[in-house]
């Protein structure tokens, strides 16, 4: 059915009934929303999902539409080592939406919110050609524990969490409708990606980590550490951690996947070598894979900044290559 209610009537539709955070003084109701904190750092991410170039639905049902949107957003705020605690959502709405899709996709971004203690405390409403969707994300650190990608150094062990390419298997497997061993894992793993934010949490105790989510593929997120620390970063590609039947794609899908794929929501990481043990612990603690695949290197001239990749035993440079929404 086409949507029978106005912006006002819909905005009640999908405030929320209570509020989780004490920090949150006035949340939906006013011009704008009011949360005092004093202790601690404000860390803040957005991001915009536009139908049909971020999410379809051929591939993705309406719920998994707002969990996705607002784990990636989360996904942000872990690679900061920042605990989420607020979103906005800002949503364009064409004329001929169906009422109960877009609460779906509310109701979606509800249930991840509830995992994280998140309220949901504003944003705007309008009307337009394609339905998208922005969201603004909340979250604190403590002082001096913001995790930056710049603080990668020479002599860093790079890591990263669980397993790379399982969200792009799964976009392969519903795109085509094909069955395979594990579909419904690969599956889960792009609708309902987990953002490892009890990870970085755990990590609280290290004076210096750097960390990047993987949303673009970690060809691109290791570039990133490179470029802003000025130090070359080394990886395996052999030790890159992929899921169990991974290897019953083509070889050259299973390589696309891993480093160029994107959208695991993994975090790509560097951390001193006396500081491995406790990145070990950490990943016990919150029962998540951690897996060792490079190091930082020296720059042997002033502008090596690259990723470079260890394969079929060659050593090549990585090219920073992954989804680029201008291209």
């Amino acid at each position: 059915m086409v949507i029978q209610m106005n912006e006002f009537q819909f905005i009640d539709a999908i405030k929320p009934k209570t509020y989780k955070q004490p920090s949150l003084i006035k949340g939906i109701g006013d011009d704008a929303a009011v949360f005092r904190q004093t202790s601690q750092d404000i860390v803040t991410a957005v991001d915009t999902f536009v139908e049909d170039i971020h999410f379809s639905t051929k591939t993705t049902e309406p719920e998994h539409i707002g969990y996705r949107a607002l784990a990636a957003n989360i996904s942000d705020l872990a690679a900061m080592g920042a605990k989420p605690a607020f979103y906005l959502v800002s949503i364009t709405i064409p004329k001929s939406s169906n009422l109960s899709r877009l609460q779906a996709i509310f109701q979606g971004m509800n249930q991840l919110a509830a995992e994280y203690q998140m309220d949901l405390i504003g944003g705007d409403t309008v009307s337009g050609r394609e339905l998208t969707i922005s969201i603004t994300v909340i979250g604190f650190v403590d002082h001096e524990r913001v995790r930056y990608r710049h603080q990668a150094e020479p002599g860093d062990k790079v890591f990263v969490t669980g397993t790379l390419g399982d969200s792009r298997a799964g976009l392969y497997i519903l795109q085509n409708d094909i069955e395979v061993k594990n579909r419904e894992y690969f599956i889960r793993r792009h609708q309902m990606p987990t953002p490892r934010v009890a990870f970085a949490q755990a990590l609280s105790s290290l004076t210096r980590v750097a960390l990047n989510d993987i949303s673009d593929g970690i060809a691109n997120e290791a570039s990133e550490i490179a470029e802003a620390s000025k130090h070359p970063l080394f990886l395996d590609g052999d030790k890159i951690p992929v899921s169990q039947h991974f290897n019953q794609f083509s070889a050259e899908r299973q390589r696309n996947w891993k480093l160029f794929g994107g959208e695991d929501f993994e975090l790509l990481g560097t951390v001193p070598e006396k500081d491995w043990p406790l990145v070990q612990s950490a990943a016990e603690q919150t029962n998540v894979q951690v897996t060792e695949i490079g190091y930082v290197g020296n720059p042997k001239e002033e502008n090596d900044e690259l990723v470079y990749l260890y394969e079929n035993a060659e050593l090549r440079p990585l090219i920073k290559l992954g989804y680029d929404h201008l291209k």
